[in-house]
C-alpha cells in the first residue's frame, strides 16, 4: 500500500513516520523548499502539564511516550526531557496551583508545587521576583528549527520513503484504483490513500469542507534573544499561563486580579525556552479576529522581555529576531479536525498550539482509522 502525505510540517512528518512504521510505502510532498509555517515558528514544546482533563490529557500522555520512542529511534534528535516550571508571584496565583493539585488527575501529571528555594534547586538561573512554582516533569522540548530535518533524515534511510519539495498539490481525488494527487505544474502522484496536513491553509484543497468546519486561524507573535550566559535547565511559564491552559480551570482562577493591559489586549502568556545554542525563545500572543495585521506590534515584545527579566532576576539579552505565525485551531476544544473527504482521503488539521506536542499521537490514530 502506498500512502501520499501532503504537507511537510510536524503533523505531516509524524504521519509519514507512523505510516512507515505500519509497513506502508510513503511519498511525502511539501509545497515549499522547506517547511516554513507553524511547525518551525514555535517553542518546540512538548507540553503535557497544561492539557485539559480527560481525553486530551490521555492523548498527551500517549504522545509523551511516543516522543520518547522517537528519540530512542533517532538518538541524534535534540529531545530534552527538561520539564517546566510555571512561576507565580502572588498568593492568588498560588491558590490556583493549590486547587489544581487537588484535581483527580494531578498524580498522572506528576505536578508538584515548589517554593522559591526548591525552584532554584531545579533551575538555578531563576533568581528573580516570584513566590513559588508548579513543577511539571513530563514537559519536554525539541528544537523547532531542526526536528523536522532530524526526523526526515532518519526516514530517508527507509527505501519505502520518498520526500519531494516544491510540489504544491492543487487537486486530490479518488478513483477506482486509489487516489491521484496533481501538482500545480501537472505532475501526478498515485497512491492507495492520502493524508492531507494543510496547517492553516484552509483554501487550497477541500476549501468548502474546511471553511465550514469548526476551525479557525490564530495569529501569534514570538521572538528570540541573543545567547544567554546562564543555563535554563527547564522551560519556564508565567502565571498568565494559568489563564490560558485548561488544566488550571479551578474556582480560584476567577479570583485572579485583572491581567496586565498589554497581556490582556494581546491574549498573552509568557513561555520561555532556551535553545541548544543558548538563545531564548519567548512568546506569545494570540489574535483571533481576521484580517490579521501585517505589522508586528512592539508592545508585546517589550512586555514579555520585561517579565522574563523580572523572573530571571536580571536583564535578559536583547531581542535578535521577531516573527509571526498562523496556526489552525478547532473552535470547540477538540484535539484536532480529522475529516474524511472520502474513505481513502483524510484531512488532518486544527490542533491549535498543541500541534508539536500531540502530532505523534494524532498520527497514530489517523493511521488506525484510515488503514486499520
Amino acid at each position: 500500500m502506498r500512502v501520499i502525505v501532503v504537507g511537510g510540517g510536524v503533523l505531516g512528518t509524524l504521519h509519514a513516520r507512523a505510516a512507515l512504521a505500519a509497513g506502508y510505502e510513503v511519498i511525502q510532498v511539501e509545497r515549499d523548499l522547506l517547511p516554513s509555517s507553524a511547525s518551525v515558528r514555535n517553542f518546540g514544546l512538548i507540553w503535557i502539564g497544561g492539557r485539559a482533563s480527560g481525553n486530551e490529557l490521555n492523548v498527551s500522555l500517549r504522545t509523551r511516550e511516543l516522543w520518547e520512542e522517537i528519540s530512542r529511534e533517532i538518538p541524534e534528535m535534540t529531545f530534552r526531557a527538561n520539564g517546566s516550571l510555571t512561576l507565580v508571584r502572588t498568593n492568588a496565583e498560588l491558590k490556583v496551583l493549590e486547587e489544581s493539585l487537588q484535581k483527580s488527575d494531578s498524580t498522572e501529571r506528576q505536578w508538584k508545587i515548589l517554593d522559591k528555594k526548591e525552584t532554584q534547586v531545579l533551575n538555578p538561573a531563576l533568581k528573580g521576583d516570584y513566590l513559588a512554582s508548579l513543577w511539571s516533569p513530563l514537559d519536554a522540548t525539541v528544537e523547532p528549527g531542526k526536528v523536522l530535518t532530524e526526523i526526515r533524515t532518519h526516514l530517508l534511510k527507509n527505501e519505502n520513503y520518498t520526500w519531494r519539495t516544491n510540489v504544491e498539490i492543487v487537486d486530490l481525488r479518488s478513483n477506482d484504483l486509489g487516489v491521484i494527487a496533481q501538482s500545480r505544474d501537472g505532475e501526478e502522484f498515485a497512491g492507495d490513500v492520502a493524508i492531507v496536513t494543510p496547517g492553516a491553509d484552509h483554501s487550497t484543497l477541500f476549501r468548502d469542507q474546511l471553511q465550514s468546519a469548526p476551525i479557525r486561524q490564530v495569529y501569534l507573535q514570538m521572538m528570540s534573544t541573543e545567547p544567554f550566559n546562564e543555563i535554563l535547565t527547564t522551560s519556564v511559564a508565567d502565571a498568565d499561563s494559568l489563564r490560558y491552559y485548561p488544566a488550571y480551570d479551578v474556582p480560584a482562577l476567577s479570583l485572579l486580579p485583572v491581567q496586565h493591559p498589554v497581556a490582556a489586549e494581546n491574549h498573552m502568556q509568557l513561555l520561555l525556552v532556551q535553545r541548544a545554542d543558548g538563545t531564548l525563545t519567548i512568546g506569545d500572543t494570540h489574535a483571533y479576529q481576521q484580517p490579521f495585521d501585517f505589522k508586528l506590534n512592539e508592545e508585546p515584545y517589550k512586555h514579555l522581555h520585561r517579565v522574563a527579566s523580572e523572573l530571571i532576576g536580571k536583564e535578559i539579552p536583547p531581542i535578535a529576531y521577531r516573527w509571526s505565525g498562523v496556526y489552525s485551531q478547532r473552535t470547540d476544544g477538540a484535539i484536532c479536525d480529522r475529516r474524511f473527504i472520502t474513505p481513502n482521503i483524510v484531512v488532518v488539521t486544527g490542533p491549535g498550539g498543541r500541534g508539536n506536542t500531540l502530532a505523534p499521537a494524532i498520527a497514530e490514530q489517523t493511521i488506525k482509522e484510515l488503514i486499520g
